[in-house]
């Protein structure tokens, strides 16, 4: 009877928790059905098209007019530009932070997401982090939950193939013909999956290729 209870309690306590999952996803584009990413947590975009997929997470951001933060190292010379930027969301809303030093990447995201003053972080690093840096992201995500409404996202933009340890999520995107081809890599909740995105419409029309 006892252990009937607890199987009870147990499955009751796991719905409540998916309940909790399904309402801090965020969607990557904004159109019914668009795969989500867990808010408060850290998630890693990679791939050749890893900030035309931020723009769009931007984008799909609630609310649009939110205040969010792209820290960029300042020796890179490819930054996001107001034009690209007004295809998926007001470039105005965007505050830009350029870093020095790789370590001073990692170090203002963490700040960021610790004071909860924003409830979108962008770093564009120039390698996947440790492990260690991720987790003092991810518990610098659970710190800025308890000073906000809104549980802050970071996204951490890394070249080529990402692996960075330790993120919530994993996604490659990359060009093709018409548009691009998202991946998700790894995920805690879900299994890997592809979609195909139109460029024409990104924010609206998306088809997930056949098996």
């Amino acid at each position: 009877m006892l252990k009937g209870i607890m199987l009870i309690q147990d499955s009751q306590k796991a719905l409540r928790q998916g309940r909790a999952a399904a309402a801090l996803q965020q969607p990557l584009w904004d159109a019914p059905g668009a795969p989500g990413l867990l808010r408060g947590r850290v998630h890693e975009l990679c791939g050749p098209a890893r900030r035309s997929l931020a723009a769009m997470i931007l984008g799909a951001h609630p609310p649009q007019t939110a205040p969010a933060l792209w820290i960029l190292p300042r020796w890179q010379s490819e930054r996001p530009h107001a034009d690209g930027l007004a295809d998926f969301t007001d470039p105005g809303r965007l505050l830009f932070a350029a870093a020095q030093r790789p370590a001073d990447l990692l170090w203002a995201m963490e700040e960021a997401l610790r004071a909860g003053c924003v409830s979108l972080v962008i770093a564009d690093l120039p390698a996947p982090p440790g492990l260690t840096a991720i987790r003092r992201l991810q518990l610098a995500t659970e710190a800025g939950a308890k000073n906000t409404r809104e549980p802050p996202l970071g996204l951490i933009l890394t070249p080529d193939q990402g692996g960075a340890p330790g993120v919530e999520s994993r996604w490659h995107i990359g060009h093709r013909p018409g548009g691009w081809r998202l991946e998700r890599v790894r995920s805690r909740m879900e299994p890997p999956k592809t979609w195909l995105i139109d460029r024409q419409d990104a924010t609206a029309d998306y088809a997930e290729p056949p098996p």
